[in-house]
């Protein structure tokens, strides 16, 4: 199961408050696959949808469908602010790009 770093969690609550939007969660969801693996999207959503998976951390929701749940299993989101930028990253795992994937440009 994925699980939610206090960063990202704050973060998230942080920006939800900024939008009106305290009572809502965060929807994580597979947006594509690359060479290295699936990419991910975000978004703010008000409620649980059926058939969804929801990870909760410090008043946090995470909403998820079953196959974002298995692509994300043993990882976490993290927040990551640095001089290349900032935003939701996930961590842990193994990605194909770690493991060899010399197809990538």
């Amino acid at each position: 199961m994925l699980t939610i770093s206090d960063k990202a969690a704050e973060k998230a609550k942080a920006i939800l408050s900024i939008e009106g939007k305290d009572k809502w969660g965060i929807r994580i969801y597979v947006a594509g696959q690359g060479c290295c693996g699936p990419s991910y999207g975000l978004n703010l959503q008000e409620e649980q949808m059926p058939n969804d998976e929801v990870v909760e951390k410090n008043g946090l929701k995470v909403f998820m469908d079953r196959e974002t749940v298995e692509t994300l299993a043993g990882k976490q989101l993290d927040y990551y602010a640095g001089d290349e930028g900032e935003g939701f990253i996930s961590t842990g795992g193994v990605s194909a790009c770690n493991s060899g994937c010399d197809s990538c440009g």
